[in-house]
C-alpha cells in the first residue's frame, strides 16, 4: 500500500504510523520510522514471514547481527499490517540498504527496499 518513512510507531497499538513521505530514501536520524504498509486479503487466520535484511551491524556482543525474521497470524480480513524499523544509535552503522520482504507458505507476497542514507 505504501513504503518510505513514516510517524512514530506504538508497537502496542493496533493503529498503523502515519506516511510521511512516499520515498526510496530515507535520511538516517535516531528515531526515525522506516517500512512499507502491506495489505493482504482472503488470508485470515494464516501465518505471514518476514525478513528484514539490513546493513551489517553488530550486536550488543560484537557480533554481526542476522537479518531480522518472525512470523505473525492474521487476525482479520483484509489485514493491513507495518513492517519496518527505527533508527538507533549508532546511525553510521545502520546507512545502507534495508529490504523488507513478506512471504505466505514460502511464496514472496511483497518486497521494498529502503535505503537510509
Amino acid at each position: 500500500m505504501s513504503y518510505g518513512k513514516y510517524s512514530k510507531w506504538d508497537r502496542e497499538s493496533h493503529d498503523l504510523p502515519e506516511l510521511i513521505d512516499l520515498t526510496e530514501k530515507v535520511k538516517a536520524e535516531i528515531g526515525v520510522e522506516f517500512g512499507m504498509i502491506v495489505e493482504i486479503f482472503k488470508a485470515k487466520g494464516r501465518y505471514l514471514d518476514f525478513r528484514i535484511d539490513h546493513p551489517p551491524f553488530k550486536d550488543r556482543n560484537g557480533n554481526i547481527e542476522p537479518s531480522f525474521e518472525g512470523s505473525y497470524q492474521i487476525r482479520n480480513n483484509p489485514y493491513s499490517f507495518f513492517l519496518g524499523d527505527t533508527i538507533w544509535e549508532p546511525v553510521e552503522d545502520k546507512r545502507g540498504q534495508w529490504t523488507m520482504t513478506v512471504f505466505m507458505d514460502g511464496v514472496e507476497l511483497a518486497s521494498k527496499t529502503i535505503i537510509l542514507i
